[in-house]
């Protein structure tokens, strides 16, 4: 069991129409975030287009790319370069008609140890991600040693052991659930990354857009005290238009905390790097003291695989 402190990187930017200096944009961040420590660096949700889900169109399903393929090539030369292990969500185009939103976990090395496809998809107003993905394939135990490798790597709630620290993978909307995060906690990961991408509709922005940020960092901060683990959470910023609507304002305020709930580091609206070190013996410490784990009782637990128990 690691006891060496790692140090976490998520990057909080924008995005354009073009891809390629997209990339060309991100990379010098990645390299801040590297001089400043980083040794797993993790980007926002779709992470090299923009949000392109606020409509349904047929014709963005080109974005998609494979992975392996061009942009993961870029980002494993980086890491490999820079002796980190980064993060890279984008729009995967799996198969024919099968697309993902999804994130590749390349090691220190250069290496791809796999992909994790969100398995929770919206569909509310401007955030369309039904039409566009496929969610995420949940392994079973009983089949799991039939599959094969390569699938594996790429079904359902995964931890990847890099050379810096055992990882957990969610994306956005998985952010929500603590079933997500707390299955992912018990196969071992030390920090929940969790790249995003959410923001405001300007009309409700007055009423409801300091409450909806409350909102977001407080469950995930919760997943960090209820599981005891350390939470990295990079949003988009910026406002991205859309015919016929009124966009959306991406809110930032992205962050870092420690297994209490603790903020280590945090972002407003703007562009940000944001680097902190993330100590092992802190998951213990906190475990050994707060055992919500051990005290779990998971005889009781079955109701939880029904969608809902209340009265028809």
């Amino acid at each position: 069991m690691r006891t060496e402190p790692f140090t976490v990187g998520i990057i909080q930017d924008a995005a354009t129409d073009d891809q390629k200096a997209t990339i060309e944009a991100t990379i010098p961040r990645i390299r801040e975030a590297a001089d400043r420590g980083a040794q797993v660096v993790c980007l926002k949700e779709l992470f090299n287009a923009p949000y392109f889900c606020k409509s349904q169109r047929c014709e963005r399903f080109d974005i998609a790319e494979s992975i392996p393929g061009p942009t993961t090539e870029v980002m494993q030369k980086i890491a490999r370069e820079l002796a980190i292990v980064l993060v890279v969500p984008l729009f995967e185009r799996q198969a024919r008609g099968v697309y993902r939103n999804s994130a590749a976990i390349i090691d220190a090395d250069g290496s791809l140890l796999g992909i994790y496809r969100k398995m929770h998809i919206p569909d509310d107003p401007l955030f369309n991600e039904k039409y566009y993905f496929t969610p995420g394939d949940a392994a079973k135990d009983d089949h799991i040693d039939r599959i094969g490798e390569a699938a594996k790597q790429a079904s359902g709630f995964r931890v990847w052991h890099t050379r810096y620290a055992d990882i957990g993978v969610l994306i956005c909307w998985d952010q929500w659930y603590p079933e997500a995060a707390r299955i992912t906690s018990l196969l071992g990961a030390e920090v929940l990354l969790y790249p995003t991408a959410i923001g405001w509709h300007p009309a409700e922005k007055s009423e409801f857009g300091q409450a909806q940020v409350e909102a977001w960092r407080t469950i995930q901060r919760s997943h960090a005290i209820a599981n005891g683990v350390f939470v990295a959470s990079p949003n988009r910023v910026g406002f991205e238009a859309e015919e016929g609507t009124n966009g959306l304002e991406f809110f930032g305020h992205s962050f870092i905390c420690d297994p209490f709930g603790r903020i280590l580091a945090e972002a407003g609206t703007d562009p940000a790097v944001l680097v902190a070190r993330c100590d092992p013996r802190l998951i213990e410490e906190t475990r050994r003291n707060w055992p919500f784990l051990r005290d779990r009782r998971i005889d009781a637990y079955a109701p939880i695989l029904s969608r809902y128990l209340g009265a028809a």
